[in-house]
């Protein structure tokens, strides 16, 4: 089972249909397990032995994944800001309600971002130009750090 066939169900009545069009299958069942169980049946009679991955579609569905989405975006954004305000790792998962697991895997992703070239020029959590610090500020603008 190396293959992996991803498929989409949608709901028809009190069903969940499911289609395979590229091996010509077609399942369907009244809980998602069910469905799966039957795509799988009808992918053993076609020949085809493979992991099946099916990702139910409906309109509420779709809203609460742009909601996922929009969410781990304005997350992202915030731990990017406080990051940029020097707050510690802790205090950004207590503020964003987020386990600082996840708080430090997007520090993690927005520093490697900001090593690419393409990201260089954002600012983003950028402190290449040696004035990451107040002595490395005042040395660049010709004072003495106190």
């Amino acid at each position: 089972m190396s293959e992996s066939i991803t498929c989409r169900a949608s709901r028809r009545g009190r069903v969940w249909v499911v289609r395979v069009p590229e091996h010509g299958v077609y399942g369907h069942g009244r809980t998602l397990k069910a469905a799966g169980e039957n795509i799988k049946q009808g992918l053993a009679l076609a020949g085809v032995t493979a992991e099946v991955v099916i990702i139910p579609v409906t309109p509420e569905l779709e809203k609460l994944r742009a909601a996922d989405d929009a969410r781990a975006k304005a997350l992202r954004e915030a731990v990017a800001a406080l990051a940029l305000r020097r707050t510690s790792l802790r205090d950004i998962a207590a503020a964003t309600g987020a386990p600082s697991t996840q708080v430090k895997r997007i520090l993690a992703e927005l520093a490697e971002k900001s090593a690419t070239p393409a990201a260089a020029g954002s600012g983003l959590l950028d402190t290449s130009d040696g004035c990451g610090s107040f002595a490395g500020r005042e040395a660049a603008l010709g004072g003495s750090a106190v």
